[in-house]
């Protein structure tokens, strides 16, 4: 049972860290195996095919993540700062990678929704659900922000949290792009205009 469950997480760990370095297409099963030191029959005995191995990446990063959302937004705080902390904890992120191995790798669901686009359905599609769950989460702080009167009621919609995601999003391609983490600095200025909210909040 341990020896399974080490190999099974090795190959999670594994297709996680080549794919955020190197994306979804370029990769091959038996190079994610190489990397996790497991032999490539056993891959299968895990996982069905690469699609459904990237799902389960996918969901271990979300995990990891969404601890993070969630954690920032329950704090006991006016909704606008714990939406800033949140923002400034994923433009952390960013700085630690490169800090560490030189490169900005940038976010693994961002990278995945752009390459994969026109194919893998089954990963497209929790894609979007994990980018659905986001979007209600900065909705409900939006909400929380507009009844403190830090946000005119008419930005705390669903459509104003899309925008909000997308701009994360967006900023974090950029400075992947850029291998500059420093892109992100500007987010949160341009977060609070995107809200309506005055620039001495939060």
């Amino acid at each position: 049972m341990g020896r399974t469950s080490t190999a099974r997480e090795r190959l999670l760990d594994a297709a996680g860290d080549l794919m955020r370095s190197r994306g979804y297409g370029s990769l091959g099963v038996a190079e994610i195996c190489a990397r996790a030191e497991v032999k490539k029959g056993s891959f299968y005995h895990f996982f069905e095919s690469k699609q459904a191995l990237t799902v389960e990446v996918v969901d271990a990063y979300w995990q990891g993540e969404r601890t993070c959302w969630t954690g920032e937004f329950a704090r006991s705080a006016p909704a606008l700062d714990r939406l800033r902390r949140l923002l400034d904890a994923m433009a952390a992120v960013q700085r630690r990678t490169k800090e560490t191995s030189g490169t900005v790798d940038g976010c693994l669901l961002g990278n995945l929704a752009l390459e994969l686009s026109t194919q893998e359905p089954g990963v497209r599609a929790r894609l979007e659900e994990i980018f659905d769950e986001q979007i209600e989460l900065v909705a409900a702080v939006l909400a929380e922000a507009a009844a403190e009167g830090a946000v005119p009621a008419e930005r705390a919609t669903v459509a104003t949290a899309r925008a909000v995601v997308a701009q994360l999003e967006g900023m974090v391609l950029f400075a992947k792009l850029k291998n500059d983490p420093g892109v992100m600095d500007d987010l949160w200025p341009h977060t609070l205009r995107l809200l309506g909210a005055a620039a001495g909040q939060a």
